[in-house]
Order: structure tokens, then sequence, then C-alpha cells
């Protein structure tokens, strides 16, 4: 992909995936109820393609695919990200017996995944989660809490992150892959500004064997950190999709709106900050195309171009929302109004899948760990 500029067909097929959004999903996406899976409309996905796609596709295309939806339909996107979030341990690391269980059922839209690895006291912070799993026989029974789960308490199948080794850090975490109905699951809806569903999970002595584990026992945070590497800067062309719908409003709004004899747009304050809006959305963009080509490559430093994407990513997305806001008035905060569901969606993800802090905290990690630049370079 030469300097990040897309080719034709792959421009082709963002527009065909807008189409798709605008025209099919955006009406199913309406009919949901915020806080609830949107179960409809996980299967319009499903029969699309597009779920299958998820585990097919490389970290590009997976960046298209979310741009794309989140332009014209942020439900469509986000039921297709967790999607992938919960059911990615699974291709990744599940053996056949799990993939072969769930994979097409999740693929097909007819299962809908959930990804726990938050606690009530181990969020950023992921290594110090206390969901136990206490031997019991051949297997263990996993007691604890999970908290701002998406998809929970509705999902079908849930990878669960638990210690199996007390004091070993992240080194004594494994991860679990859980049906709904398994004994002692139960779980409760959060009412949260976001309107896709989030939830607690709550774990009293589920039983799960050796069948049950995602990769190898101990080795359970690989999982986690190798999923969120895989879909940060996923989230970050999500951020970017955003972004690009608050532009497209603020352009035509401003283009349309006459104030002070003429449009909005001759005002040199409006155009000057429409301008703004477009650069960094522009340059955020092309740092996220960056990071997916270097995941997709199997660059070295790809944890820390993951991490730069996501945090500029998102927060320029919440900047340009807010900005666009601003330059529409008060229409743009009527209940149904596209800025008005945009805000609402732009400011979780400077949180979840390690929050902007973290971000920053990774970014300076690996650039000391490479090693200080000579004085004589700098």
């Amino acid at each position: 992909m030469p300097a990040f500029s897309l080719e034709p067909e792959q421009t082709a097929w963002c527009a065909a995936l807008r189409e798709l959004a605008a025209r099919q999903l955006r009406p199913l996406a309406e009919k949901g109820e915020p806080g609830r899976v949107n179960r409809p409309l996980v299967a319009a996905l499903g029969e699309h393609g597009l779920i299958g796609r998820l585990f097919e596709a490389g970290a590009l295309d997976l960046c298209l695919m979310r741009e794309s939806l989140a332009r014209e339909c942020t439900e469509a996107e986000t039921a297709l990200a967790l999607q992938g979030l919960g059911a990615h341990p699974v291709a990744a690391h599940g053996s056949p017996a799990q993939r072969a269980r769930w994979l097409p059922e999740v693929t097909a839209g007819r299962a809908v995944a959930a990804f726990a690895l938050s606690e009530p006291g181990a969020g950023s912070d992921a290594a110090a989660l206390a969901l136990t799993a206490a031997p019991d026989g051949a297997g263990w029974r996993l007691t604890g809490e999970k908290t701002w789960i998406s998809n929970a308490p509705e999902a079908d199948l849930v990878t669960v992150f638990a210690r199996t080794t007390p004091g070993a850090g992240a080194r004594g975490i494994t991860a679990f892959l859980l049906p709904a109905d398994r004994p002692g699951l139960t779980g409760a809806p959060l009412d949260m500004l976001s309107p896709h569903p989030v939830g607690s999970l709550f774990l009293d002595g589920v039983p799960v064997g050796p069948e049950d584990v995602l990769g190898e026992v101990d080795r359970g945070f690989r999982v986690a950190m190798g999923t969120l590497d895989r879909f940060r800067p996923s989230v970050g062309a999500f951020a970017v999709g955003m972004a690009q719908a608050a532009l497209d409003a603020a352009l035509a709004h401003t283009a349309a709106r006459t104030a002070f004899g003429g449009p909005l747009s001759d005002l040199q304050a409006v155009s000057h900050q429409v301008a703004e809006m477009a650069v960094r959305t522009e340059a955020a963009r092309l740092l996220v195309y960056a990071a997916a080509a270097a995941y997709d490559e199997g660059a070295p430093d790809v944890r820390r171009r993951a991490a730069m994407a996501k945090l500029l990513a998102t927060e320029t997305a919440q900047w340009v929302v807010d900005t666009a806001v601003q330059l529409h008035g008060a229409r743009a905060l009527l209940r149904g109004h596209l800025l008005e569901h945009l805000y609402r969606e732009v400011r979780a993800p400077r949180i979840y899948e390690g929050a902007s802090e973290v971000q920053r905290t990774i970014v300076a990690r690996e650039l000391y760990a490479a090693g200080p630049v000579p004085e004589s370079a700098s």
C-alpha cells in the first residue's frame, strides 16, 4: 500500500460497506433497544459475511470495515467489533473442538460473544485481576465478578480470564471459554451512556475443565494482550469513522446555514475550525492505517504503533465531534440528532481496550525499551 493510500478496489469496497450500512443495517439498528443486544442486526452482519471476514481479514481490512460502518451506522460497527473481540481468542487459541462448536455460530450471527477481562478492581491494570480459579479435580471452579463487559449479560459465549496461580501477576492468568448456560454464571446489565449493551458477570463456583481452556494454563494474559493488540488500531478506525461523520455534518450545515448576511462557511472563525477538523481527522486516519499495515507486516514496533493510533484517533474524534456540535448549536443536542448520538458514542473509546493514559504509558515504555537516541544523533 504505497504511502498508505487506498487501492481502487479498497475504495470501492469501503463505498459498498457504507451503502450497506445506510440502506440495510441502519434501519435494523434504529429498531433496537438501547442497552440490549440487537440480534437481528448481528444476524444481518453474519448474513452479509462481515463477521466471518473479521477472522480472515488483515488488520488494515479490519480498520476499513470499522471506519466505513461507523461513518454510517455506529451500532452496526460496534456489534461487528464486539463479535470479533469476544471470539478472536477462540479463533486464535481455541482447540479444534472449541472452534468447531462456536465459530460457525458466531460468524453466522446466531451466537453473541463477549470478552470478559475487566473487574471492579482490575480495569487499566489488567494483570491485577482477582477472579479465582480454584482447583477442583481435573479442573477448576471460577469465583468472582467481571464488570464493564460489552454484550453482558446477554452473550451466548464468554471469554473469561481468571487467576489460576495466586501471586504470579500476569503469569498466573488463564483464559477460559464459557457458554452462557454454565451453572453458577449469572449477570446484570449496567445503565451506561453508550447505547451498546454493557453489564456485569457474577461467577459463583462455575465449573470449568481442561477442555474449556483457551491456549495454555497460566498464559491467558498473552491471549488477552494479543487480542487487544489486534483490535487497538481498529478502535482508532471506529473513532475516525465517527470523526468523518461529524466532519461531513459540519460541512453540510455550515455551507447551508445563513447568519450575519451569508453562509456560516464565509466566516473565517467557522471555516478555519472545519479545516482543522479535516486535518486532524486525516492525520488520525493515516496513523491508524500505518499501525494496521505494521501489524499485517509483523513489524517489531506494532504495540507502540497500535497504542499511538488508538490514542490519537480517539482523542481526535472526541474533539472533532465536540467542535461539530458547537458549530451546529442547540439543534445538535436534540435527542435523535446525528451529533447527539455521536457525542454519546465517542466518549467510551477513550476508555475501553486501554484508556488514553494506558496508551501513553505503552508508547513511552516502548520508546525507552528501544534505547535512548545518542546525543550526537539528536
